[in-house]
């Protein structure tokens, strides 16, 4: 038996009122239009019955909102970035939103791209760790009014919500660290962008290197290297090229990963040999052998603010002040960074 489908004008005639008011009661505005409470609660009982689900696209063309947020980051297959989207994910159910997920391989073309295209979908919102080269952008989004925040990096020219970590504290604790370990020949690898996580990173690194008074060795892979082939290249030669190091510290995971994977087939001492350090933590680190120093980012607060700061924008009543929330790292020290005796 086909299934019925009912309209609000099918509610409103099975209760005895007029299309308007179950449209009020159905966006939650019954109070706010003094319709009684029986009947509101005769009106959401009968829809309760009948099962009813609103055409979502009659819906936004009502109101102007989709209840859609967009969640584009980097690569979404990276663990760091899927937790955060479970969590943001959970925090926007409950809210009545969702979220669609895309990651823009740190590619302008496909960033803007994936943009115009959910623009053009009407999306109330947009949270996006941008690539470098779509400032532009970002800038045409923020003077139109639309709802968005950045993530992770941001574009110092422009004046915009974001939620940040302080990346140079956390690399600064991170080199210290090392270095209070009895460590003083410490590599950083990083990649190649002019991006503010990644600046901040490499300058907390020179900073406590510098204070110290310790040389520098550092690899920055060019981001054309996009193929594991190529950073393990990249990697292999700055690893053996560079045998003095006693400690390499990773920008991120994903070079961790692939630079224990380099050690492991071409410098296995390395492993047990020299201090390790990555940049975001992630399950792995703590299976390892031996386990891996990380620098953990707070999840849970970050996804937090970030929904936070996103719900405000989508207020009727939102004021859209401009907000910039830094919040603390945490170093989580295991066997890969203990103290050198010699």
């Amino acid at each position: 038996m086909k299934k019925q489908h009912y309209s609000i004008k099918d509610i409103a005639k099975a209760n005895g009122v007029s299309v308007t008011t179950v449209s009020f009661v159905i966006n939650g505005k019954a109070k706010e239009k003094k319709i009684s409470k029986a009947v509101t609660e005769k009106i959401l009982k009968y829809i309760t019955k009948i099962k009813y689900k609103p055409n979502q696209i009659a819906q936004s063309l009502r109101t102007g909102k989709t209840n859609i947020i967009v969640f584009m980051v980097e690569d979404i297959a990276n663990p760091f970035f899927a937790n955060l989207a479970r969590i943001i994910e959970d925090i926007a159910y409950e809210k009545g939103y969702r979220v669609l997920f895309c990651s823009n391989d740190n590619n302008d073309d496909k960033s803007l791209e994936l943009i115009n295209l959910f623009k053009d979908r009407a999306v109330d919102g947009f949270i996006i760790i941008p690539s470098s080269g779509i400032e532009k952008k970002i800038g045409e989004l923020i003077s139109e009014g639309v709802p968005l925040v950045l993530f992770d990096r941001y574009f110092p020219n422009l004046e915009n919500n974001k939620v940040i970590v302080d990346n140079k504290k956390a690399s600064y604790t991170a080199t210290q660290h090392l270095i209070s370990n009895n460590y003083k020949n410490i590599g950083f690898i990083s990649t190649d962008v002019d991006q503010t996580q990644m600046l901040d990173r490499l300058e907390g690194y020179k900073n406590a290197v510098l204070e110290a008074g310790l040389t520098d060795s550092i690899l920055r892979i060019p981001l054309r290297c996009i193929g594991i082939g190529d950073k393990k290249k990249q990697l292999e030669t700055f690893l053996g090229e560079n045998a003095q190091l006693d400690a390499i510290y990773f920008a991120t995971n994903y070079l961790a990963i692939t630079g224990l994977i380099v050690m492991k087939e071409n410098f296995p001492s390395y492993i047990t040999e020299k201090g390790i350090i990555a940049f975001d933590d992630i399950d792995l680190f703590k299976l390892y052998s031996p386990t891996i120093t990380a620098v953990q980012q707070p999840l849970e607060q970050i996804a937090t603010k970030l929904m936070d700061t996103m719900l405000n924008l989508l207020k009727e009543d939102s004021e859209n002040l401009v907000s910039t929330v830094v919040l603390e790292t945490e170093l989580i020290e295991r066997e890969s960074t203990q103290k050198r005796f010699k």
